[in-house]
């Protein structure tokens, strides 16, 4: 793995570190790389539940190393997209872990997630317009869905920065922590995440997920398929026998 992206494992949680902290964890190809090997060995390993994404040196990320484009340098990965994860994020939960500045790519990073945690006086934004670029690394497309259309737009086209404690009025974070301690809570959120069937939980994210471009007519068509199979499974009939028996599920993932 390369030392751009650290590997830690807690229980059931992979933290990827992104961990270039002199550049503001900038990325380029071989991070970009990294990260998606590091999301293949989150929904290969089925002892792995959860993923959290976060930044060495106190901030998260600041978007796509310039002075590698300069030289001609693209940091996406084919069929992965920026950062080796907007194009195709994980099947299983993934967090935000968000210390200091998430901008450019590094927004587009976090709204890839599908939960953010961040300290208080962490700073968003989609500042592309600024330099001649446009956030097409899924930043535009996900901001407009998250937030109110016409604030999206707003921060797309000033690319103003987005606080934490706005962006958590306004429903985009799960949870705010003081500074330095948003690992810690994004490691809580996974704990809470992990003990659940992880069958079910993969189903349960991707129908969210998916069911945004289904229509009304083809709902329940489209999602009967994903819910039957969790019913079929070792899980489902645990879980109900665990609840009768009062006890704690043993979930096998099968």
């Amino acid at each position: 793995m390369s030392e751009a992206v650290l590997i830690e494992r807690h229980g059931a949680t992979l933290v990827i570190k992104l961990n270039r902290p002199d550049r503001r964890n900038a990325v380029d190809y071989a991070m970009s790389q990294a990260v998606a090997a590091a999301l293949d060995t989150l929904d290969a390993e089925a002892e792995l539940r959860v993923g959290i994404i976060t930044g060495a040196g106190g901030s998260f990320c600041s978007g796509m190393d310039l002075k590698a484009f300069v030289a001609g340098s693209r940091p996406e990965v084919e069929g992965r997209g920026f950062g080796g994860l907007t194009e195709a994020p994980p099947a299983k939960p993934l967090i935000a872990a968000v210390e200091g500045y998430a901008l450019a790519g590094g927004f587009e990073m976090a709204l890839a997630c599908d939960l953010i945690v961040a300290a208080d006086n962490a700073s968003f934004g989609l500042p592309e317009v600024t330099r001649g670029l446009v956030a097409g690394s899924g930043g535009l497309t996900r901001l407009v869905r998250r937030i109110a259309p016409a604030l999206a737009m707003e921060y797309a086209l000033t690319g103003r920065h987005l606080g934490a404690l706005e962006a958590h009025r306004l429903g985009l974070i799960n949870r705010l922590t003081a500074p330095g301690e948003a690992l810690a809570e994004a490691l809580a959120l996974a704990a809470e995440i992990a003990v659940n069937a992880p069958l079910a939980t993969i189903a349960s994210k991707r129908i969210m997920i998916e069911s945004a471009d289904w229509t009304a007519a083809e709902q329940w068509d489209r999602q009967r398929p994903l819910v039957d199979a969790v019913l079929a499974t070792h899980d489902a009939q645990e879980g109900a026998r665990a609840f009768a028996e009062k006890r704690p599920p043993l979930w096998r993932g099968e």
